[in-house]
């Protein structure tokens, strides 16, 4: 059977088209993927890419840390925070934040319950997604068995994270993570 003549094809034009829109869509995928600004994480108080080079040593201080020491937020008023998934809501206990200067307490003790005053300890107020708004205190002073973070600004409402960082020698390095929400 011999093809008639004055039939059109359209495979290759379908072909072209398959092409034009994979190079559409890979030029969306990379314009849209560079317009989202990317930050890094500062989960245990250090860039990332410290903390995944030494993850180990990080989580063996740690361990020595806990097996000595307890670090405890003192008098902050927590409340019940509802925070929405896309799969669940679910709550946590968090701090809350008031608009203005904030004062935050940390004990750290042994098991037995007793002030541990020589530990150099480090905070930082964080934002989840974001370190636009840190704010980092490297020298925490100790004063009357606490150690005290005062004149903590807050201005933006949304949800937060206290980080603390305590160092007490001996290779033991402890670590306070709390979340905080200031009301809109």
């Amino acid at each position: 059977m011999a093809k008639k003549a004055n039939e059109i094809s359209y495979w290759p034009h379908m072909i072209l088209g398959f092409l034009i829109v994979g190079v559409m869509l890979s030029y969306w995928t990379v314009k849209s993927a560079s317009s989202i600004p990317v930050q890094e994480s500062n989960e245990y108080m250090m860039k990332y890419q410290q903390a995944d080079m030494n993850i180990n040593e990080i989580l063996h201080q740690k361990a020595r840390f806990d097996s000595k020491y307890r670090i405890a937020l003192v008098d902050a008023p927590m409340q019940k925070v509802e925070l929405e998934n896309a799969k669940r809501a679910k709550a946590e206990n968090a701090v809350v934040l008031q608009a203005g200067k904030n004062t935050f307490s940390y004990k750290i003790s042994d098991h037995s319950g007793n002030a541990y005053a020589d530990a150099n300890v480090s905070f930082l107020l964080t934002r989840p997604h974001t370190r636009d708004d840190d704010q980092l205190m490297l020298e925490v002073p100790f004063k009357d068995g606490l150690y005290v973070v005062e004149n903590v600004e807050v201005k933006k409402p949304g949800r937060y994270i206290l980080r603390l960082k305590a160092d007490v020698g001996e290779g033991a390095v402890g670590f306070s993570q709390t979340p905080a929400y200031l009301k809109p």
